[in-house]
């Protein structure tokens, strides 16, 4: 049995699947098998998935047609043999050494899940920002306000941690990673982040992710779940959180209306949760005002950590 499992959910995804698939056959360990979804896509992405999985034995191909992401994930860690479940996304790149550094990492056996930084680019090889990494362990508390995360392609988990979590809950759109995250949190798993870059985060100003009003109207779920462990929100979270989905939005290049009313909406619940630190907060806040004006380069250096 391979150590990981990664699992791609796929939909329509002729521009960047062989790209994707190609940054994990280029990992430095090659201990891994791919369970590819197949959502039911409209393009080329089925022929696609099945020269792949012509091409080498580790690559296998499953429908679950019109279900969704989450549905697909879930599908995938049941049917995945490795002990480590990995997930990507079929418009991500993984960095070189990823699955090393997990390899490594994992021989804590105190450790159920591991994430790393995150590169947000438009073209390849350069990235516009860099997401950070708490230096704790994941947190209910701390997931209420901001998710490090960022994308499902940067977790990792045990897989028996993952089944014993339920998986993801299929009838969200938005916010499903981060309502799981502060379940299985919640429920007692460690989660740590790690210092090295592992992912290549594909920005796309019209995918669900930049519905960013959107997310904010689904935390009432995620907050519900936070509920149910003991925890409630306060107005300092509320702030952090308004503050998370705005430098998100300032990193999808949403310069106008959405990350003033973001900010707005951060600083109303909480000055000081959404301002400190200031090298976040503040900068935040100028940003959203003064984004439009700000030279290209400037702009992006602002957000680069």
């Amino acid at each position: 049995m391979p150590e990981f499992t990664i699992i791609m959910p796929c939909f329509n995804a002729t521009k960047t699947l062989n790209e994707s698939i190609g940054s994990l056959l280029s990992q430095t360990v090659r201990d891994w098998e791919l369970i590819c979804i197949e959502d039911g896509s409209s393009d080329e992405t089925p022929t696609l998935l099945k020269g792949w999985a012509s091409a080498d034995p580790r690559i296998k191909v499953m429908q679950n047609q019109g279900q969704g992401p989450s549905a697909a994930r879930n599908l995938g860690a049941h049917h995945a043999t490795g002990d480590i479940l990995c997930f990507c996304d079929s418009d991500d790149l993984w960095a070189l050494n990823k699955l090393e550094n997990l390899h490594r990492a994992f021989k804590d056996e105190s450790v159920d899940g591991l994430f790393g930084r995150v590169a947000f680019f438009r073209k390849r090889g350069k990235a516009d920002t860099h997401s950070t990494v708490p230096a704790a362990p994941l947190s209910v508390p701390f997931l209420m306000g901001e998710n490090p995360v960022c994308t499902s392609s940067n977790i990792s988990i045990r897989r028996k941690a993952f089944l014993q979590s339920g998986g993801f809950d299929t009838s969200m759109v938005h916010n499903e990673d981060l309502e799981w995250l502060i379940r299985i949190v919640g429920s007692g798993a460690t989660i740590k982040g790690l210092a090295q870059l592992h992912v290549w985060y594909r920005t796309n100003p019209q995918g669900l992710s930049s519905d960013l009003v959107a997310m904010s109207r689904s935390r009432q779920r995620v907050l519900a779940t936070a509920c149910s462990f003991g925890f409630s929100p306060d107005k300092r979270a509320e702030a952090i959180y308004f503050r998370y989905l705005a430098r998100r939005s300032l990193r999808l290049g949403h310069y106008g209306r959405s990350a003033l009313y973001l900010t707005m909406k951060g600083i109303l619940q909480s000055p000081a949760g959404f301002l400190f630190p200031l090298r976040r907060g503040l900068v935040t806040a100028l940003c959203s005002i003064c984004a439009p004006m700000m030279p290209k380069a400037f702009r992006r250096s602002l957000f680069s950590r």
